[in-house]
C-alpha cells in the first residue's frame, strides 16, 4: 500500500512541477491578493471633488466665505496624506447643485452672504457613495470650526440614506455578469476543444469567426439574465428604488453592454488554452484584479494611484459606475454616456481580439 501512495505521489506531483505556468500562478495569486486585495479596500480617501458658494445676493467675499475656502482646501485627515477634498468655487448655487447632479463634485457647501453667527452654512452631499458623506461631513464640520465660525452647520443627503448593502448590491449585479460568463463562457469553449466539439464544426461550411461571434452571443445572453435577476433582487430584497421607467431601461441597456465586453474578453482569454486548469488559474486573476479595482466594495477614490490607474482600462468599474448613477441617484444618459462609450469601445476591442486570438489558436 505504501508503495503504490508513493507512485502516485511522484506522479502527481511531477505532473504539478513539469508545468512551470502552474507553478508560477500558484505562488503568484497570494502575491497579487496581498498587493490588489489589501490595497483596494480601506485605504485613506483623499481628494474628494466638493464645491462652495456664496449665497445671493453679495458683494463680495466675506470673511468667513473665504476662511472656509481656504480651511477646506487645506483639510488633512492624516498629515502624511494628500488634502482630503478638492475644492472648486462656484459664483451660483444652481450651477452648484447642477454640478452634483451631473456628477462632476460630490458635494457642496453653501456659506451665508453674511456674517451673523445664526446663518446656517448648509452643506449638500452625495449620499449614495459608501463612508465618503461621513468624511464630507466631518471634514466640513472641522473646516467650519477651524476658521471660527459659530454658526449651525445643516446637512443635506441628496439621495437619501444609502445602506452599505445596497451600496455593494450594485457591483455585486457586475459580479454575477462576469462569474456566468467565466464557467458559461470561456469554459464551456475550452470544454468543447477537448471534448473534439470545435473540430467537429470544421467539416461544416460555419466559418472560424462564426464559432467565436456565435460563442460570445450564446454567453451575453446568459451573463445578461445572470446580471438581470441580481438587479430584481437588489428592487426586492436590498431595497434599491427604480425611480422612472427610463432608469429600468437604462439599467437594461447597460447590463447588456456590460455582458458583451465581459464576455469578450473571457471568451479571447479562454481561446488561448487548451486546459481547464491553466484557464481557471488565469480566470481567477483577472477575476481578482477588475473586480477589486471596480469600486464595488470600496470607494476608487481610496486606492493608491498606482491601482487607481487600473480602473481607466477596467470594464467592470465603468459598468459599476453606471448602474450606480442609474440606480442609487437616478442620473440618466446625460451623464452616464463616458460610461457607456468606454464600454462600447472595451466590447469592439474585445472581440476582435477574440476573433484574432481564436484564429491564430486554431492554426
Amino acid at each position: 500500500m505504501l508503495r503504490g501512495a508513493i507512485a502516485i505521489f511522484r506522479r502527481d506531483f511531477k505532473k504539478f512541477t513539469s508545468n512551470p505556468f502552474m507553478l508560477v500562478m500558484t505562488l503568484a495569486m497570494p502575491i497579487m491578493y496581498l498587493l490588489i486585495f489589501g490595497n483596494a479596500i480601506g485605504g485613506t480617501i483623499t481628494g474628494i471633488p466638493i464645491g462652495i458658494v456664496q449665497e445671493q445676493p453679495y458683494v463680495h467675499e466675506t470673511s468667513l466665505y473665504l476662511a472656509g475656502l481656504d480651511q477646506l482646501e487645506n483639510f488633512h485627515t492624516q498629515p502624511d496624506k494628500p488634502a482630503l477634498f478638492h475644492v472648486q468655487s462656484f459664483t451660483d448655487e444652481t450651477i452648484a447643485k447642477n454640478a452634483l447632479a451631473d456628477g462632476e463634485i460630490m458635494a457642496y457647501v453653501v456659506f451665508p452672504s453674511d456674517l451673523e453667527p445664526g446663518r446656517t452654512i448648509r452643506l449638500y452631499m452625495d449620499s449614495s457613495e459608501f463612508t465618503v458623506p461621513a468624511l464630507i461631513q466631518s471634514g466640513v464640520f472641522g473646516a467650519v470650526a477651524a476658521a471660527g465660525a459659530k454658526n449651525p452647520i445643516e446637512s443635506v443627503n441628496v439621495y437619501g440614506t444609502v445602506d452599505y448593502i445596497q451600496f455593494f448590491g450594485v457591483g455585486v449585479i457586475v459580479m454575477a455578469i462576469f462569474m456566468t460568463t467565466m464557467f458559461g463562457g470561456g469554459l464551456a469553449l475550452i470544454r468543447d476543444r477537448e471534448m473534439g466539439i470545435i473540430e467537429g464544426y470544421f467539416v461544416t461550411p460555419v466559418k472560424r469567426s462564426s464559432i467565436i461571434l456565435g460563442t460570445i452571443g450564446s454567453g451575453t445572453v446568459k451573463a445578461f439574465f445572470a446580471g438581470f435577476i441580481i438587479f430584481l433582487v437588489d428592487i426586492f430584497i436590498v431595497g434599491v428604488i427604480i425611480r422612472a421607467p427610463e432608469d429600468f431601461l437604462l439599467v437594461l441597456l447597460v447590463l447588456f453592454m456590460t455582458s458583451i465586453g465581459v464576455t469578450s474578453l473571457v471568451v479571447s482569454l479562454a481561446s488561448r488554452f487548451s486546459s481547464q486548469q491553466e484557464y481557471s488559474s488565469v480566470i481567477a486573476f483577472f477575476s481578482l484584479l477588475l473586480f477589486m479595482t471596480s469600486g464595488a466594495f470600496y470607494p476608487v477614490l481610496g486606492m493608491p494611484s498606482w491601482l487607481r490607474w487600473i480602473t481607466v482600462v477596467n470594464p467592470e468599474f465603468y459598468a459599476v459606475q453606471a448602474l450606480r448613477s442609474i440606480i442609487l441617484r437616478g442620473q440618466g444618459i446625460n451623464v452616464i454616456w463616458p460610461d457607456l462609450l468606454a464600454l462600447a469601445i472595451f466590447s469592439a476591442g474585445a472581440i476582435i481580439l477574440g476573433i484574432i486570438t481564436y484564429r491564430r489558436t486554431l492554426e
